[in-house]
Protein backbone atom coordinates (compact mmCIF):
# COMPACT_ATOMS: atom_id res chain seq x y z
CA UNK A 1 0.00 0.00 0.00
CA UNK A 2 1.42 3.42 -0.94
CA UNK A 3 1.55 6.22 1.60
CA UNK A 4 -1.15 8.07 -0.33
CA UNK A 5 -3.56 5.10 -0.41
CA UNK A 6 -6.17 5.18 2.29
CA UNK A 7 -6.65 1.96 4.27
CA UNK A 8 -9.67 -0.02 3.18
CA UNK A 9 -12.50 -0.13 5.65
CA UNK A 10 -13.51 -3.75 6.22
CA UNK A 11 -17.15 -2.74 6.37
CA UNK A 12 -16.98 -1.32 2.86
CA UNK A 13 -15.47 -4.45 1.30
CA UNK A 14 -18.16 -6.33 -0.61
CA UNK A 15 -18.81 -9.70 0.96
CA UNK A 16 -19.95 -12.77 -0.85
CA UNK A 17 -23.51 -13.46 0.10
CA UNK A 18 -24.51 -16.98 0.99
CA UNK A 19 -27.72 -18.14 -0.57
CA UNK A 20 -30.40 -18.59 2.06
CA UNK A 21 -33.02 -21.08 1.05
CA UNK A 22 -34.32 -22.98 4.09
CA UNK A 23 -37.07 -24.71 2.11
CA UNK A 24 -34.62 -25.80 -0.58
CA UNK A 25 -32.13 -27.06 1.98
CA UNK A 26 -34.87 -28.96 3.78
CA UNK A 27 -35.94 -30.71 0.57
CA UNK A 28 -32.34 -31.67 -0.24
CA UNK A 29 -31.82 -33.03 3.27
CA UNK A 30 -35.04 -35.06 3.14
CA UNK A 31 -34.12 -36.53 -0.26
CA UNK A 32 -30.66 -37.44 1.01
CA UNK A 33 -32.13 -38.92 4.18
CA UNK A 34 -34.56 -41.14 2.27
CA UNK A 35 -31.70 -42.47 0.14
CA UNK A 36 -29.39 -43.03 3.11
CA UNK A 37 -32.01 -44.75 5.26
CA UNK A 38 -33.11 -46.94 2.34
CA UNK A 39 -29.53 -48.00 1.59
CA UNK A 40 -28.10 -48.33 5.09
CA UNK A 41 -31.09 -48.72 7.39
CA UNK A 42 -31.93 -46.50 10.32
CA UNK A 43 -29.15 -47.64 12.66
CA UNK A 44 -26.24 -47.48 10.18
CA UNK A 45 -27.20 -44.24 8.43
CA UNK A 46 -25.59 -41.19 10.02
CA UNK A 47 -26.52 -37.51 10.08
CA UNK A 48 -23.04 -36.65 8.80
CA UNK A 49 -23.46 -38.93 5.80
CA UNK A 50 -26.89 -37.45 5.06
CA UNK A 51 -25.49 -33.92 5.30
CA UNK A 52 -22.72 -34.83 2.86
CA UNK A 53 -25.19 -36.27 0.37
CA UNK A 54 -27.31 -33.12 0.61
CA UNK A 55 -24.29 -30.81 0.27
CA UNK A 56 -24.96 -29.07 3.58
CA UNK A 57 -23.30 -29.04 6.99
CA UNK A 58 -24.04 -31.40 9.85
CA UNK A 59 -25.00 -28.36 11.93
CA UNK A 60 -27.60 -27.24 9.40
CA UNK A 61 -29.26 -30.67 9.46
CA UNK A 62 -29.45 -30.55 13.25
CA UNK A 63 -30.82 -26.99 13.23
CA UNK A 64 -33.51 -27.99 10.74
CA UNK A 65 -34.58 -31.27 12.38
CA UNK A 66 -33.12 -31.41 15.89
CA UNK A 67 -32.12 -35.08 15.91
CA UNK A 68 -31.61 -38.13 13.73
CA UNK A 69 -34.89 -39.56 15.03
CA UNK A 70 -36.90 -36.51 13.99
CA UNK A 71 -35.17 -36.43 10.62
CA UNK A 72 -36.12 -40.05 10.04
CA UNK A 73 -39.75 -39.41 10.96
CA UNK A 74 -39.88 -36.38 8.66
CA UNK A 75 -38.30 -38.24 5.75
CA UNK A 76 -40.02 -41.60 5.85
CA UNK A 77 -43.67 -42.66 5.59
CA UNK A 78 -45.65 -43.32 8.72
CA UNK A 79 -45.99 -40.49 11.18
CA UNK A 80 -45.88 -37.91 8.37
CA UNK A 81 -49.55 -38.58 7.63
CA UNK A 82 -50.83 -38.61 11.21
CA UNK A 83 -52.16 -35.04 11.03
CA UNK A 84 -54.23 -35.88 7.95
CA UNK A 85 -55.54 -39.10 9.49
CA UNK A 86 -56.63 -37.35 12.70
CA UNK A 87 -58.58 -34.66 10.84
CA UNK A 88 -62.28 -35.39 10.54
CA UNK A 89 -65.05 -36.97 12.59
CA UNK A 90 -63.60 -38.61 15.75
CA UNK A 91 -66.21 -41.38 15.42
CA UNK A 92 -64.60 -42.58 12.21
CA UNK A 93 -61.00 -42.13 13.38
CA UNK A 94 -60.45 -45.89 13.93
CA UNK A 95 -61.44 -46.59 10.32
CA UNK A 96 -59.05 -43.90 9.07
CA UNK A 97 -56.17 -45.11 11.24
CA UNK A 98 -56.62 -48.73 10.14
CA UNK A 99 -57.00 -47.84 6.46
CA UNK A 100 -53.93 -45.56 6.44
CA UNK A 101 -51.78 -48.12 8.27
CA UNK A 102 -52.72 -51.05 6.03
CA UNK A 103 -52.35 -49.02 2.83
CA UNK A 104 -48.95 -47.66 3.87
CA UNK A 105 -47.55 -50.97 5.07
CA UNK A 106 -48.81 -53.02 2.13
CA UNK A 107 -47.17 -50.57 -0.28
CA UNK A 108 -43.80 -50.08 1.42
CA UNK A 109 -43.40 -51.56 4.89
CA UNK A 110 -39.60 -51.69 4.70
CA UNK A 111 -39.38 -47.89 5.04
CA UNK A 112 -41.86 -47.58 7.91
CA UNK A 113 -40.74 -46.20 11.29
CA UNK A 114 -42.41 -49.07 13.15
CA UNK A 115 -40.32 -51.57 11.20
CA UNK A 116 -37.22 -49.49 11.93
CA UNK A 117 -38.00 -49.55 15.67
CA UNK A 118 -38.35 -53.33 15.71
CA UNK A 119 -35.25 -53.97 13.63
CA UNK A 120 -33.20 -51.52 15.68
CA UNK A 121 -34.30 -53.16 18.93
CA UNK A 122 -32.55 -56.37 17.88
CA UNK A 123 -29.18 -54.72 17.32
CA UNK A 124 -29.20 -51.32 19.01
CA UNK A 125 -31.54 -50.88 21.96
CA UNK A 126 -30.56 -47.24 22.47
CA UNK A 127 -31.44 -46.38 18.86
CA UNK A 128 -34.79 -48.15 19.21
CA UNK A 129 -35.60 -46.27 22.41
CA UNK A 130 -34.73 -42.92 20.85
CA UNK A 131 -36.77 -43.54 17.72
CA UNK A 132 -39.78 -44.89 19.61
CA UNK A 133 -39.72 -41.88 21.93
CA UNK A 134 -39.64 -39.50 18.98
CA UNK A 135 -42.54 -41.37 17.37
CA UNK A 136 -44.67 -41.09 20.49
CA UNK A 137 -43.84 -37.39 20.79
CA UNK A 138 -44.86 -36.86 17.17
CA UNK A 139 -48.11 -38.80 17.26
CA UNK A 140 -49.28 -37.92 20.77
CA UNK A 141 -49.75 -34.26 19.91
CA UNK A 142 -51.98 -35.15 16.97
CA UNK A 143 -54.10 -37.74 18.78
CA UNK A 144 -54.58 -35.56 21.85
CA UNK A 145 -56.89 -33.37 19.77
CA UNK A 146 -59.48 -36.15 19.68
CA UNK A 147 -58.52 -38.57 22.47
CA UNK A 148 -59.46 -36.99 25.79
CA UNK A 149 -59.56 -37.97 29.44
CA UNK A 150 -57.01 -38.49 32.19
CA UNK A 151 -55.68 -41.66 30.55
CA UNK A 152 -55.40 -40.22 27.01
CA UNK A 153 -51.64 -40.75 26.98
CA UNK A 154 -52.15 -44.39 27.99
CA UNK A 155 -54.66 -44.90 25.17
CA UNK A 156 -52.31 -43.42 22.58
CA UNK A 157 -49.54 -45.68 23.88
CA UNK A 158 -51.88 -48.68 23.62
CA UNK A 159 -52.58 -47.78 20.00
CA UNK A 160 -48.83 -47.75 19.32
CA UNK A 161 -48.51 -51.16 21.04
CA UNK A 162 -51.28 -52.61 18.87
CA UNK A 163 -49.65 -51.34 15.66
CA UNK A 164 -46.22 -52.57 16.72
CA UNK A 165 -47.64 -56.02 17.48
CA UNK A 166 -49.31 -56.25 14.08
CA UNK A 167 -46.15 -54.96 12.41
CA UNK A 168 -44.03 -57.62 14.07
CA UNK A 169 -46.39 -60.49 13.25
CA UNK A 170 -47.14 -59.55 9.66
CA UNK A 171 -44.19 -57.57 8.33
CA UNK A 172 -41.19 -58.78 10.36
CA UNK A 173 -41.63 -62.51 11.04
CA UNK A 174 -44.52 -63.13 8.61
CA UNK A 175 -45.87 -66.08 10.58
CA UNK A 176 -49.38 -66.82 11.82
CA UNK A 177 -52.97 -65.86 10.93
CA UNK A 178 -52.30 -62.11 11.07
CA UNK A 179 -49.55 -62.51 8.48
CA UNK A 180 -51.72 -64.65 6.22
CA UNK A 181 -55.00 -62.70 6.18
CA UNK A 182 -55.96 -60.40 3.32
CA UNK A 183 -55.33 -56.65 3.65
CA UNK A 184 -59.07 -55.97 3.86
CA UNK A 185 -59.52 -58.59 6.58
CA UNK A 186 -56.60 -57.07 8.49
CA UNK A 187 -58.10 -53.60 8.14
CA UNK A 188 -61.45 -54.78 9.53
CA UNK A 189 -59.85 -56.40 12.57
CA UNK A 190 -57.53 -53.47 13.12
CA UNK A 191 -60.41 -50.99 13.06
CA UNK A 192 -61.99 -52.77 16.01
CA UNK A 193 -58.70 -52.90 17.91
CA UNK A 194 -58.02 -49.20 17.33
CA UNK A 195 -61.51 -48.27 18.49
CA UNK A 196 -61.06 -50.32 21.65
CA UNK A 197 -57.65 -48.81 22.40
CA UNK A 198 -58.68 -45.20 21.86
CA UNK A 199 -62.31 -44.96 22.93
CA UNK A 200 -63.70 -48.01 24.77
Amino acid sequence: MSQHEAPRDRDTVPRRRHRRDPAGHRDLILQAARAAFAERGYTRATVRDIAGRAGVTHGLVMRQFGSKERLFLAAMPGTRDVDLVVKGDPQTLPERVAAAYVDRMERSFRDDPLVAVLRSAASNEQAAVGLYGAMLERTAGAYQRVVTGEDADVRVDLLAAVLIGVTFCRYIVGVGPVAQMSPQHLQDHLTRLVRSALFD
